[in-house]
């Protein structure tokens, strides 16, 4: 495998020159935007040399998906990011159509290994095909092994695709180093594969952990395999998958929890649920922090709405808020990391408000808002309460919470887009013993909305003008509710 130096040179250089003209005033508060250029699925999440590490794949040189590079970011404390060098080029024979998603894990030697996927690009009578790669380094500078692509199509089973072969995920184990590699089976399709080596370049198939079977979408994308809380969470991202239960069709992110016989490669599911229930989340991968948290991350956005969506921005998407991850009664649950409250300033807090007509709080009003809202149903005729972000004389986010039908609607079709793409969303969700409760997380042009404890967690990014900031209550009986609004900065 030969290796040339002039791609990534050139990225590093391009990325050199272009930073010093990009306006920092743009981006979000805290979520991770590229530097330059494009970014989609995150990549190589990990806590390496006393800093969290964040990979993600990237086009540097335009807005729109390219070839793949790895850009990289770092952080201290999950929500204030600075740039590095750009990591992987496709620069060998391996890897000359994409430097793909993947992983990273710090190995016994200190040293940091990258796995992704080498795409080689199609010839003449040939198909684009996938392999997976390694590179190693010192978190900043990759050396990609001469041995790549380190696993290929002939290490596995008849029937498994050479073609849709990819994004693995590792992690270390007591005798050497475990990845999920997601691949097509010709006949259970979307299929989640073990891999085991036990120097990270040698090899070799385990077993197959799960597969769709048309059941949700045709290809799983981006695996991770986890303990929890006592159970075992595997997380796929499908693509063409019909709506059915909880799922939306298209591309989606789905949580199966169970339990994992590693003897004999056998996972049981007990639940299967969507990770995130909104218009813009996909691929999310997931890391263990040194406290021993399981945080997960994802790109906000999917193969369908980034389609001719408007670059506002010298650069294009941008990443979830960190969110900690937990089991509770066998569903995957999440809330925002802790660290967020580090961000908190004037904070508002109104409590025991009756309302009824439309109405706002004092204080309560924003694009830079961690927002939680208590609402006391039990005792209320109370049917419908309505929330209104992101608001002015023509535009409006809705939250709609039917509580006589335990469902919650987001709506974002009067937000000003003229984009004719999906705009609503409804979660079965309702009152828990007599109340709901709703955290919002606003970053300018993003919502993330957790409910019920994290029970369910709607992300999307919203089109309404910054300036429309106000925030409105209503509902169509009198119902009691606490207000307690973070501003961040």
């Amino acid at each position: 495998m030969s290796v040339n130096p002039a791609p990534l040179n050139r990225v590093r250089e391009y990325e050199r020159e272009r930073a010093t003209r990009l306006p920092a005033d743009e981006r979000p508060l805290f979520h991770l935007t590229p530097l330059v250029g494009w970014m989609n699925d995150p990549n190589g999440f990990c806590y390496y040399k006393g800093q969290y590490h964040l990979f993600y794949q990237y086009h540097p040189f335009s807005r729109q998906w390219g070839p793949m590079h790895w850009g990289h970011a770092v952080t201290n404390d999950l929500l204030h990011w600075t740039y590095q060098p750009c990591a992987l080029a496709p620069d060998t024979q391996a890897d000359a159509g994409g430097c793909f998603s993947g992983s990273a894990v710090e190995m016994p030697d200190g040293q940091l290994l990258l796995a992704y996927t080498g795409v080689q690009p199609a010839g003449t009578f040939r198909r684009e095909t996938q392999a997976q790669c390694v590179a190693i380094g010192d978190g900043i500078d990759f050396e990609k092994s001469l041995l790549n692509p380190v696993i290929r199509h002939a290490h596995l089973p008849e029937g498994y695709s050479e073609f849709d072969f990819r994004d693995p995920k590792i992690w270390r184990e007591d005798d050497g180093y475990a990845m999920v590699v997601a691949n097509r089976h010709s006949q259970r399709q979307g299929s989640i594969l073990l891999m085991k080596s036990r120097d990270g370049l040698d090899w070799h198939f385990v077993g197959e952990i799960d597969a769709s079977c048309d059941e949700y979408g045709r290809m799983w994308e981006c695996p991770d395999f986890f303990e929890l809380d006592g159970m075992h969470v595997l997380l796929v991202s499908p693509q063409e998958m019909y709506a059915r239960e909880e799922f939306h069709a298209g591309y989606g992110t789905v949580c199966i929890v169970g339990t994992f016989d590693e003897k004999n490669c056998q996972f049981d599911r007990q639940t299967v649920q969507p990770v995130d229930y909104g218009l813009t989340f996909y691929a999310p991968q997931t890391m263990k922090a040194p406290d021993g948290r399981r945080i997960m991350i994802g790109w906000m956005d999917n193969w369908e709405t980034c389609k001719e969506a408007p670059r506002r921005h010298p650069w294009y998407a941008q990443m979830s808020a960190p969110r900690e991850l937990y089991i509770r009664n066998n569903r995957l649950c999440q809330r925002p990391v802790r660290e967020m409250e580090n961000l908190w300033k004037d904070t508002i807090q109104h409590n025991q408000v009756t309302v009824h007509e439309e109405m706002s709080l004092p204080g309560v009003q924003g694009r830079l808002m961690d927002m939680e809202i208590v609402l006391n149903g039990q005792d209320s005729a109370c049917r419908r309460f309505t929330l209104h972000v992101a608001k002015d004389e023509n535009h409006y986010i809705q939250i709609r919470c039917d509580l006589a039908r335990n469902e919650l609607i987001f709506d974002r079709s009067h937000g000003g887009s003229r984009r004719d793409i999906a705009h609503t969303r409804h979660v079965k969700a309702g009152l828990k013993d007599g109340k709901m409760t709703l955290r919002l997380l606003m970053d300018k042009e993003s919502i993330e909305l957790f409910v019920n404890d994290g029970e369910q967690v709607l992300t999307s990014l919203i089109p309404t003008p910054i300036s429309a900031d106000h925030i409105t209550f209503a509902a169509d009986a009198p119902v009691r509710m606490s207000v307690k609004a973070h501003h961040l900065g």
